[in-house]
């Protein structure tokens, strides 16, 4: 099989992260809002909170049907439309004042974000395999990793200078800005469309195709695994530091820092490993081991009650592996997709967050305890490990 490719300038780079972007943004912004959205609701903030789970679900739900609609209808159609939706639908959050249609809102721009989201892997891999890919799929990740910590200040700021409404407003205008930039930097180095994968059937046979791939499937349950890790220190993360460490509301905030700083950390090591000709294979398996490694950790510092500081460094290690867990599971697994490769982006990521959404809220009938929380953290981190093994041992064996 051929290797596509395409020009991958700075400016290609940045665009698409932007665009991806846009999952984190919508998740993340309006955190700091929970209070006052609450207040205009006549709700709790628990009951805002589950606008969190409905978002997860939905983005899930999203990339399932976006992914064979873009195989079908081409990227450009799928990426655009999503966007339209998400702006609209942040629209219509800004002026909703009941929880069912909040709830509802979210619903319809999670699903608009999912079609963003499957679009732009596939993007990349109808252009770029082998090395290459898993080199622009780090540059996005480097970009990436910033998102999460930012969207919080700045929906926080927002707040300062107007309601709460603002912040979906900034959300629309978000993406109606990066539909001018795709047409003027991607587009314009990556014309057409797909080729139609498949002509006939609904949308459950491209995913049958899919699934009949079995080389890929253990990638799936490998990202799952690591990517529940990091969903459930999130999810309980103001327990740890703020309950059970008992740090202030700002000392929580630079703790939480400290792990996109190891994110970010590991992303650059990543890069310059594939810059030195490691494949995406032998660095999954390093930051996994690595990922295993800071479990363990994890596991003695709760057992031994250690002092947060010396807790902090074992959760920088588990999390920050994930700087290089992610970009080389989706490049090792998007490999095998030359063709159906939207079907396939949606299924890894519907699974993704799916998954993760799934364990995250079960996890809230555990123990409201640390040492529950890092062993459910552990389970995952063995599904993970499990994989890693699997795919040394069939390479030893094939």
């Amino acid at each position: 099989m051929s290797q596509r490719t395409s020009t991958i300038t700075p400016a290609l780079i940045l665009t698409f992260a932007a665009t991806m972007m846009l999952g984190p943004f919508s998740l993340d912004t309006y955190l700091p809002a929970f209070p006052a959205i609450a207040t205009d609701l006549g709700v709790s903030s628990q009951a805002v909170a589950v606008s969190v789970s409905v978002y997860i679900f939905a983005l899930a739900a999203g990339q399932l049907i976006g992914g064979p609609l873009s195989d079908r209808w081409g990227r450009k159609r799928i990426l655009v439309s999503g966007l339209v939706i998400f702006a609209f639908a942040s629209m219509l959050l800004a002026t909703l004042h009941t929880l069912p249609h909040f709830l509802a809102g979210r619903a319809l721009q999670a699903v608009g974000a999912g079609w963003v989201l499957v679009s732009v892997p596939a993007m990349v891999r109808d252009r770029i395999s082998g090395q290459e890919a898993a080199k622009l799929f780090s540059l996005m990740g480097l970009v990436m990793v910033v998102a999460p910590g930012i969207a919080p200040t700045i929906g926080s700021l927002l707040l300062k200078i107007g309601p709460w409404m603002g912040i979906f407003v900034f959300m629309a205008a978000y993406a109606v800005l990066l539909i001018p930039v795709l047409y003027a930097v991607v587009f314009s180095q990556m014309p057409g469309t797909v080729t139609v994968a498949h002509p006939k059937g609904g949308l459950l046979k491209p995913y049958l195709a899919v699934f009949k791939t079995h080389q890929a499937m253990p990638y799936i349950f490998w990202q799952v695994g690591a990517f529940s890790v990091m969903m459930l220190f999130i999810t309980h993360s103001s327990f740890i530091y703020q309950d059970h460490f008992g740090q202030s509301a700002d000392a929580f905030g630079l703790l939480f820092a400290a792990n996109i700083v190891a994110m970010f950390c590991c992303n650059l090591i990543n890069r310059a490993l594939l810059a030195r000709c490691f494949s995406s294979l032998h660095i999954l398996r390093m930051a996994t081991g690595l990922q295993g490694i800071g479990l363990v950790l994890l596991l003695l510092a709760t057992l031994m009650q250690w002092p947060v500081w010396v807790f902090l460094p074992a959760m920088m290690i588990t999390i920050g592996a994930h700087g290089a867990l992610s970009p080389n599971i989706q490049a090792c697994y998007m490999e095998h997709f030359p063709k159906n490769s939207g079907t396939a982006a949606a299924l890894l990521g519907a699974c993704q967050f799916g998954g993760a959404g799934v364990l995250s809220a079960l996890s809230g009938f555990l123990p409201h305890s640390l040492p529950a929380v890092i062993l459910a953290m552990l389970g995952c981190g063995l599904v993970a490990q499990f994989f890693m093994w699997r795919s040394v041992f069939f390479n030893r064996t094939s």
